[in-house]
């Protein structure tokens, strides 16, 4: 409906339906990503995959941190991981209540564990869960695909960002998913 994404979806094509895992594997996919190209996170979370063969918090707190670091993991994306794993090893990581939740409660939830802000829940809850009216506002390829989508003079940030999203309501997932196609095609 809005013209100006209609034009990058011609441009860019569709974007493949990316999804990540509940629970522990989901979320420390999304730590793992912090901060980082997606290239390098997708290289780092292969060979974590690979050496907590089968992924799961019990196979990830049986590493130590030497052997974590060789994965590529960062001492703060160990300490996350760790207490991740850890509140999903002792049950304070509940994936079927958080799926229960509508999105702010979600959210909320989700940030009272060590490593996981605003954005890290957000994310979670578009690719997990799959939600349908998420908007990572804080997320630098989306700012960056808004700023070439709607020709603005300046990166959009924080408040902005979540006022530029607001006529796209209630699909702005949609929205976030072609902006990262077209900013990962290169096309915004």
């Amino acid at each position: 409906m809005d013209k100006r994404l209609a034009v990058l979806w011609q441009r860019a094509g569709t974007p493949g339906l990316r999804r990540s895992r509940h629970g522990f594997a989901g979320l420390f996919r999304i730590v793992v990503g912090q901060q980082l190209s997606f290239h390098a996170a997708a290289s780092i979370w292969r060979r974590v995959e690979e050496a907590c063969e089968p992924l799961s918090a019990e196979t990830f707190l049986g590493l130590d941190e030497a052997d974590l670091r060789a994965l590529g993991l960062s001492r703060q994306k160990i300490r996350f991981g760790r207490a991740l794993a850890q509140a999903a090893a002792e049950g304070r990581l509940k994936p079927q209540r958080l799926a229960r939740l509508d999105d702010e409660a979600a959210i909320g939830a989700l940030i009272e564990l060590d490593g996981i802000g605003r954005w890290s829940a957000e994310c979670y809850l578009l690719f997990a869960l799959g939600r349908p009216d998420v908007w990572p506002a804080d997320d630098l390829a989306l700012a960056v695909a808004c700023q070439g989508l709607l020709a603005l003079p300046e990166r959009p940030r924080g408040k902005e960002m979540r006022a530029l999203a607001e006529s796209w309501r209630p699909w702005r997932s949609a929205a976030a998913r072609l902006l990262w196609h077209g900013y990962r095609k290169q096309v915004v």
